[in-house]
């Protein structure tokens, strides 16, 4: 008979709870599975030198990460000036009226808000208000928000993997070009990664304890976490959900009942977080809040199932831009479109050797227990991973190649997760050979980005990283089976080889940071890229918004006699909104050229707005800033000599219509003027100091204003001005509220054109 003692029962606990414990000789956390605590060294002290058990070079090598990622997302972060100028006027506003803060209004007088909910725009509204409104100001929490991601996909991978995977896995987010293009940027991508991937670490704190209280405040915290990641970008948020439920589901240390119960309260969580704002959004009076723009109903539910959900996965009309299967901003839907054009340069890079990687992983765990954590690992990860991609990859409506960033911490995760269990199976020729194989694909796979995408780009980069990675992987496998003095030699060959695999996407990377982005479509890597349409790859029209540095032809300068909005999503275009309030940072240099404007924005384009950087409709490259005359208005990268002056600052439009914008801040009324679409509207936002009321909002076709409604405005004085032109649908036809209200002021009040743009006097009615 065998006596159970105390000792044994520890041990045994031990062997159940981490089974993979005998791999962890890079110092992986070892928690105490009865009491779940870990050192018993000061917080502070831990925080600083780390746990009694790490390596000495641990916790210096995570502060070296965080530093490079700081760099990174921080580094000239003005260079793009106010970004998305469309959030960007959301933010000023923000500064100026709670409620819109609240809402995520456009306009301080609320009349409509962004076509997002509104959490990443609390964020950077609050970031405003302490440090006042400026590119700096706005941009600043999305480049913390990627210093946060990259320290919680560390911690998550850390825990199981140890510290190196943990490292790994944070430099390789680091070095996504996507993610270092997002993190930079005012769009509510960069919150929604950040929260995502804290949801993520909940989980793995809440698997590993063996304390069922614990593990439910985890898995609640997850569950409130996802639900403001859908107050972030609605049903995006919750792609992680299979994932990281069924990582929980498996390798929980408790009874299946236990671990439903807990599910379900992650899910109560979830409906707390997301439901909160629903509600008051659906209780509090429509007349006394903004507009909910993007919704049939005014509604943000509404908005989460229709414009920014079904919408977007089955595509059809009325779902936010139309896009399609047969290959709109992100080229034809199928299982392969993460590789094609578009997505190629933002996020594929190391994909190939992700999901390798997480196949061998599953190979690797082969039965172990049901509670094995790398296992539950892979399970989280790859879910994410699987899930997030199928999504993207088959949406028949409207996706940027940006939403891509989702992916970021999932692959590096994978990579360095399904590494570590091979490398400590590294004795084995077969597991050396599957090493290799990873490290071969990303630099082979690299080879084909660059030279479809950037092939005049450094041409000598694809060469370079593809004999490294083929030489050090060789030099791995080989030197892998030798005596113990030349196995060294491995070690150094491996080295070499990730070095060559990870050399395009660290470049690109490097390269999107050196350089402005704006308007509403951008896309990473050098101005020579930009995610050219078609292809080799299969892509369809880029919408990628490259620019130079802010010198008179930077990025999206537009039509300057025309003034405009950098917030454009479709092609050439003619009068446009003036830009903002300039931002901090240097005055442009350059001489703006010459241009011929005129006309009005074809196909739905914000007026003067050009939908692509440094590219003509047809999705073809021009060189950066040099732009080519069409449609009556200078295209991207192109300025035209005028009325008006280069704006300071680097903003997405280098130029302002000083005459306009004295007249609209000359106004007392609630709005100083009205414009179809938001994009126009952003752009006169940014431009004074008043509220501009957007008609139709980002499409031009919501009925946030009827025509009657508008009349009264006009009746008691509510609006001084009505600037003709703008975004999708304004002069198009149909007969939306939209096109009624332009023919309406046509027909009653006398036109006059200031600085380029033509706009009506509403106080001054001629019939």
């Amino acid at each position: 008979m065998t006596t159970t003692t105390p000792a044994r029962l520890l041990r045994r606990s031990r062997s159940d709870t981490a089974p993979h414990d005998k791999h962890l000789t890079d110092g992986a956390s070892r928690t105490n599975a009865v009491t779940g605590q870990t050192s018993s060294r000061g917080r502070a002290a831990t925080l600083l030198r780390g746990r009694q058990d790490d390596p000495p070079w641990a916790r210096p090598a995570l502060f070296a990460l965080l530093a490079f990622a700081a760099f990174v997302y921080l580094w000239d972060l003005t260079n793009s000036g106010y970004a998305n100028e469309f959030y960007a006027a959301a933010v000023k506003s923000a500064t100026q009226d709670a409620k819109a803060w609240l809402f995520g209004s456009l306009d301080a007088s609320n009349a409509i808000t962004v076509d997002k909910p509104p959490a990443s725009l609390w964020v950077m509204g609050l970031s405003a208000r302490i440090f006042g409104f400026s590119s700096f100001s706005l941009l600043l929490p999305q480049a913390l928000m990627g210093v946060g991601t990259v320290a919680l996909t560390y911690g998550a991978v850390r825990r199981w993997s140890g510290h190196a995977a943990g490292l790994f896995a944070g430099l390789l987010v680091t070095l996504t070009p996507v993610a270092a293009l997002m993190f930079r940027f005012d769009n509510p991508d960069a919150m929604l990664v950040l929260l995502m991937t804290a949801a993520a670490y909940a989980v793995v704190r809440a698997v590993e304890t063996t304390r069922g209280r614990v593990a439910l405040r985890w898995m609640l915290g997850a569950g409130l976490l996802i639900g403001f990641a859908f107050l972030t970008k609605m049903l995006q948020g919750l792609l992680v959900l299979p994932g990281l439920g069924l990582a929980y589901l498996v390798a929980a240390r408790f009874s299946l009942k236990q671990r439903l119960a807990h599910l379900v309260v992650g899910l109560v969580g979830v409906v707390v977080g997301a439901g909160w704002l629903v509600a008051l959004v659906s209780l509090w009076p429509a007349s006394a809040r903004p507009y909910i723009g993007g919704s049939t109903n005014n509604s943000l539910w509404e908005l989460a199932l229709g414009y920014n959900g079904l919408g977007r996965i089955l595509g059809g009309a009325g779902n936010g831009g139309g896009g399609g299967g047969g290959g709109g901003f992100g080229g034809t839907a199928g299982l392969l479109r993460m590789f094609n054009s578009q997505f190629a340069g933002e996020i594929s890079w190391l994909l190939p050797a992700a999901l390798l990687l997480l196949v061998a992983g599953f190979v690797a765990q082969g039965r172990a227990p049901r509670t094995d954590r790398v296992r539950a690992s892979l399970i989280l990860w790859g879910g994410w991973l699987v899930v997030t991609v199928l999504c993207l990859s088959f949406m028949q409506g409207t996706v940027h190649s940006y939403y891509a960033v989702a992916l970021a911490p999932a692959i590096a995760a994978c990579v360095a997760v399904g590494g570590r269990e091979a490398w400590a199976r590294r004795d084995s020729f077969v597991w050396r050979l599957v090493i290799a194989a990873a490290v071969v694909v990303t630099a082979a796979w690299s080879f084909q980005v660059l030279s479809t995408n950037a092939a005049s780009w450094m041409p000598w980069l694809k060469w370079v990283s593809l004999v490294l990675a083929v030489i050090g992987a060789l030099t791995f496998v080989v030197a892998g089976a030798r005596p113990a003095r030349v196995r060294r030699f491995a070690t150094i060959g491996l080295v070499i080889g990730v070095l060559g695999g990870l050399g395009g996407t660290t470049a690109y990377t490097l390269a999107t940071i050196t350089q402005g982005h704006t308007g509403s479509m951008p896309a990473s890597g050098p101005a020579v890229a930009g995610g050219a349409g078609g292809g080799p790859m299969g892509g369809g029209p880029s919408g990628g918004q490259v620019g130079t540095r802010p010198s008179g032809q930077q990025g999206t300068q537009q039509n300057a006699q025309q003034g405009g909005t950098t917030g454009g999503s479709s092609s050439s275009s003619s009068a446009q909104a003036p830009t903002g309030t300039p931002p901090s940072g240097q005055p442009p240099t350059g001489t703006p050229p010459s241009g011929s404007p005129g006309g009005s924005a074809p196909n739905g384009a914000a007026p003067g707005a050009s939908g692509t950087n440094g590219q003509s409709s047809s999705g073809s490259t021009n060189s950066p800033g040099s732009g080519s005359a069409s449609s009556g208005g200078a295209t991207s990268g192109s300025a035209t000599s005028g009325s008006m002056q280069a704006a300071p600052g680097g903003q997405g439009s280098a130029t302002r219509n000083t005459a306009l914008s004295a007249k609209l801040d000359a106004t007392t009324s609630t709005w100083s003027a009205a414009v179809i679409g938001d994009q126009s509207a952003a752009g006169y936002i940014l431009a004074s100091d008043t509220a501009v009321m957007s008609i139709g909002g980002w499409s031009g076709s919501d009925n946030n204003v009827t025509l009657a409604q508008f009349q009264e405005y006009v009746k008691n004085g509510d609006i001084t001005y009505f600037i003709a032109g703008g975004g999708m649908g304004g002069d198009q036809g149909g007969n939306g509220s939209a096109v009624q209200i332009t023919a309406w002021v046509k027909a009653h009040y006398t036109a006059t054109t200031v600085g380029g743009v033509t706009m009506y006097d509403l106080t001054k009615a001629t019939s």
